[in-house]
């Protein structure tokens, strides 16, 4: 990091827009703006910044697009811990510039509490665990649904309820109609789910 690169505090608190608070460090001015996320102006600013520029930030779950388009336009991004970010706080009331001018003063005095965050391969390897984890968790209900109605009407299978022969049984109840389409759903949905099976359980 140069000396003259930019440091700015951003509060990032908004899906909309953000409070920024800049040091130029050839002026030595401290400027506040609020840029606007959808209409194109935050992008337009910060491609506007000599880099790199470092920015720091609260930690928060809904940046993803800002922390891509700092790294491709060549700046640096610093997250910090939110909790001491505000514990270091002198005034508790909280508005969007004193945070950002806040977030400032710490980049400035070597005190900002940077976090570390996973790499955009690290954040799709979790999109995947998550998404098995609700599969999982959506094919274990409906085995249990299947189970409770197949006991429910005398036949105790087990593991057993998930062969052929247990799915032929199941498929022989006799049931109402509403009962009947709640037992077809779940069925036609496993049993078309081969392929789904085997990468899950990989």
């Amino acid at each position: 990091m140069t000396k003259t690169a930019r440091k700015k505090g951003a509060e990032y608190g908004h899906s909309r827009f953000q409070q920024i608070a800049m040091l130029d460090p050839q002026t030595g001015e401290v400027v506040e703006r609020r840029l606007e996320h959808e209409n194109g102006e935050a992008r337009k600013f910060y491609a506007g910044l000599p880099t790199p520029a470092r920015v720091g930030m609260e930690a928060t779950g809904y940046a993803q697009w800002f922390e891509r388009m700092l790294a491709e336009q060549g700046h640096q991004l610093w997250v910090g811990d939110a909790a001491e970010i505000r514990a270091a706080m002198v005034r508790k009331q909280k508005t969007d510039s004193r945070d950002a001018c806040h977030i400032l003063d710490l980049l400035l005095k070597d005190k900002f509490p940077r976090i570390w965050i996973p790499s955009t391969e690290e954040r799709d390897v979790r999109q995947l665990l998550r998404q098995r984890y609700k599969l999982v968790c959506l094919r274990t209900s409906l085995k249990n649904q299947l189970h409770a109605m197949a006991m429910g009407q005398g036949i105790c299978r087990k593991k057993k309820l998930w062969t052929a022969v247990g799915r032929e049984e199941l498929q022989g109840l006799s049931l109402g109609p509403w009962a009947s389409r709640r037992r077809q759903e779940p069925l036609c949905w496993t049993s078309s789910s081969r392929s789904w099976r085997n990468w899950i359980e990989r």
